[in-house]
């Protein structure tokens, strides 16, 4: 990616805490230059309609004035939903078929509700028609198994009069019809029978509140965060995997109590190299790197034939030394190392449990799995040519054809998935049995790549020609393209939010908890019409309650807790809303200020958030303390402000913590950076946040950032192996050796 499209983890969103004065985006008075008729602003018409699809035509600006989307990206955004709006008749058009549009349907699309609400349903027939209207329950969830009967429920109508409207020459009257308040949590069907016709949708019964693990609430528990591929060991092949995951669990759990580790995205890049570094910007959200996996640790491994087991050595050999080199770490060695040692293992034959497990795995993901195995063959088996027309619809023939032709690779890649699954499973298992309450957290990337196998998968629910992004800010004035297509709302809640939810399932197989990157994405997203600057986009209004609700119910059955990255511009009811679900957010240290700008006092931390001193698109506490972001920023040509202006705050900054931490008796008079490290996270510990992190790369002095916002080749991003101080390689094996982690983690531990 340019350094003008960061990936998404480089937003703003990770920025110091900024609200609107107002408690919404949309704004009355927006005060321009401009006069009544600039072409470039939108008509009322426009506005109109783009309410209606939940465009916001006004926005505030992270510095709280009111600013209007232009009309041209009204019209862009309007035709990424799929409402022409290129043209005035368009918009009188499009405008009449919104006032409709739930007219249209018999039963709305999908109906999302909190266990134990009253609800009504609104049902649409022919004015004067007759309907019955009833629920399967938990009758709703493919691949899920069922019994045949399932139990039936007819839904009661209630005295409820609207008048008749004529819809496409048509009278089309409104029937209410009560959703029961009793209805358990999960995934129902609903069915309305009217002149003969059966009409299904999905109803969504979710909890009101994802509670806690026992014991958390009124307690605090703490942990390490991670980025997985940086943490290695003698065993690696150059990068991180699962089986390091296991192991850095396990010590942590042994040797320090902690009670989680959470890691950066492991989900699925490309099946061939170039290999994207970014965790961020993966192909699916939904599956697994294969990066990951370690090979020695495939059962089948153990009982290949010598012959085969010389292959897997040798496929490990240019990259065995890796795991010692302190310079970025070359994914596309790894991969082409892993992929044919994995290729030789696949050939093994498997023992008839083995078989039966992996036929259960692939039965339980469905289609899903499949058409993501066929995307990578596909992709495999095409290199760098450009992929034709006809194979770009996954249900197409030539789809088809292409699939049984390859049908071998595609069973590879589906294998690649078991194998991972497993693994992950296994680091979970490990954890929990070494004491963590938690055990390994997840974290789910704010988007995809716009040409991968996601973006493929669900080309009929992604927009296009629209990009997700980022607006101006003090960081990134011209905003940030990340070129991520947008989940399409409309068309997701047509979809019954399957797609969603079957991301959120993978995602929290094997979890203890779940991170979502820019949780604010639930709530709305900058849009941002390709070819425009991201400072013209638009704001794109989700339905949270739907989509926060169903992550909630698939939490609550994975038995996970969910932390959202809830940092940036935001509507102060969002962070209200999401403790009230249940859902943590985040709260950084060098990020929280009191009114003057000082540090707020541990005390005032929210109390449901996983606090941290800093983020991974931040230098380690070290690094940061000493300044080197800001001589790193002046190098690439990043700062905007005067180079000494900007280090004489970084100084302020960093002796403002400093007398924070020594009003409190947690560091010396003249304290050294070690210390100073400490008394940060000592002074989370007295904070209420019911999570503390502490950044591994905090604990073992390393001082470069893992990723730079704002660039691309000029920085190693993603590609940062974990050292010390010296930049020398810390390994998992010798993680308990360094007296600097050994001595955090104990003050950590004996903090409370």
């Amino acid at each position: 990616m340019s350094k003008d499209q960061p990936t998404p983890d480089e937003t703003p969103a990770d920025a110091p805490d900024q609200v609107p004065d107002k408690a919404t985006d949309q704004v009355t008075d927006v005060v321009t230059d401009e006069g009544p008729d600039d072409p470039r602003l939108p008509s009322a018409e426009l506005r109109e309609l783009a309410s209606a699809h939940g465009v916001l035509t006004e926005h505030h600006t992270f510095g709280g004035a009111a600013a209007a989307a232009p009309a041209a990206t009204l019209v862009a955004v309007l035709e990424a939903l799929g409402v022409p709006a290129a043209t005035p008749q368009q918009v009188t058009h499009s405008l009449q078929r919104a006032r409709d549009d739930e007219w249209r349907a018999v039963l709305p699309p999908t109906v999302v509700v909190r266990q134990g609400d009253d609800a009504s349903l609104p049902v649409h027939v022919t004015d004067g028609a007759s309907v019955h209207v009833w629920l399967e329950v938990d009758g709703a969830e493919p691949g899920v198994r069922t019994h045949s009967h399932r139990p039936r429920r007819d839904l009661e109508q209630v005295d409820v009069f609207t008048e008749p409207r004529t819809v496409d020459g048509r009278s089309v009257g409104r029937a209410t019809f009560a959703v029961p308040s009793d209805l358990p949590l999960g995934w129902h069907s609903l069915h309305a029978l009217t002149e003969g016709h059966e009409t299904r949708s999905a109803l969504v019964v979710t909890p009101r509140r994802l509670e806690l693990p026992a014991g958390l609430e009124g307690d605090q528990w703490w942990g390490v965060l991670a980025q997985l591929y940086s943490v290695r060991s003698g065993a690696s092949w150059g990068i991180g995997d699962l089986a390091d995951l296991a192991d850095l669990a396990w010590l942590t759990a042994h040797r320090s109590g902690a009670d989680f580790v959470a890691v950066n995205p492991l989900s699925a890049t490309e099946p061939v190299t170039p290999v994207t570094p970014s965790p961020y910007l993966p192909t699916s959200r939904r599956f697994l790197s294969p990066l990951y996996v370690r090979v020695e640790d495939i059962p089948e491994t153990a009982y290949l034939a010598a012959a085969d087991r010389s292959l897997v050595e040798w496929a490990a050999d240019p990259v065995r030394d890796l795991v010692t080199d302190p310079g970025p770490i070359d994914r596309d060695a790894v991969w082409d190392a892993k992929k044919a040692a994995l290729e030789v293992v696949f050939t093994a034959p498997r023992r008839a449990a083995r078989q039966a497990a992996y036929e259960e795995f692939t039965s339980e993901q469905g289609s899903g799995l499949r058409d993501f195995a066929t995307w990578c063959a596909i992709v495999e088996h095409l290199g760098r040519a450009p992929r034709p027309d006809e194979l770009g619809d996954p249900a197409s023939p030539a789809v088809a054809a292409l699939r049984e032709q390859l049908a071998e690779r595609v069973e590879f890649y589906t294998w690649l998935q078991w194998v991972a699954d497993e693994q992950k499973q296994t680091a979970q298992r490990v954890a929990r049995e070494a004491g963590m309450r938690v055990g390994i957290v997840h974290d789910l990337a704010v988007g995809v790549h716009p040409q991968g196998a996601d973006a493929w998968l669900h080309r009929d629910v992604l927009a296009r020609g629209v990009g997700v992004g980022a607006p101006p800010d003090m960081y990134n004035q011209q905003g940030q393209d990340w070129s991520q297509p947008p989940w399409s709302p409309r068309a997701l809640a047509r979809a019954g939010y399957a797609p969603y939810r079957d991301m959120l399932r993978t995602a929290l197989r094997h979890a203890g908890g779940l991170r979502v990157d820019h949780v604010l994405g639930l709530f709305r997203l900058w849009w941002v019409p390709s070819g425009t600057s991201p400072a013209d986009g638009a704001y794109v209004r989700y339905d949270h309650e739907a989509l926060v609700g169903i992550l909630c119910l698939e939490a609550h059955r994975a038995g996970a807790i969910v932390v959202g990255e809830d940092l940036g511009v935001f509507e102060p009811w969002v962070r209200e809303y999401l403790a009230d679900r249940g859902v943590l957010g985040t709260s950084v240290l060098w990020f929280e200020k009191d009114d003057d700008g000082r540090p707020l006092p541990a005390e005032d931390y929210r109390p449901l958030t996983l606090a941290t001193v800093g983020t991974h698109d931040m230098p380690p506490a070290a690094g940061f303390l000493a300044g080197e972001h800001v001589d790193l920023r002046e190098r690439l040509g990043l700062l905007t402000d005067d180079a000494q202006e900007v280090r004489r705050q970084a100084r302020a900054e960093r002796d403002s913590a400093v007398l924070a931490l020594a009003m409190r008796g947690l560091v010396s008079d003249h304290p050294s950076e070690r210390e100073i490290v400490e008394g940060l996270h000592l002074f989370l510990r007295r904070s209420p946040a019911l999570l503390v992190g502490v950044q591994l790369v905090d604990a073992v002095g390393e001082r470069r950032a893992q990723n730079q916002p704002g660039t691309d080749t000029e920085y190693p991003n993603w590609k940062v192996p974990l050292g010390d101080g010296a930049g020398n390689v810390v390994l998992v094996d010798d993680l308990f050796d360094n007296a600097r982690l050994r001595s955090l983690l104990q003050a950590v531990r004996e903090a409370r």
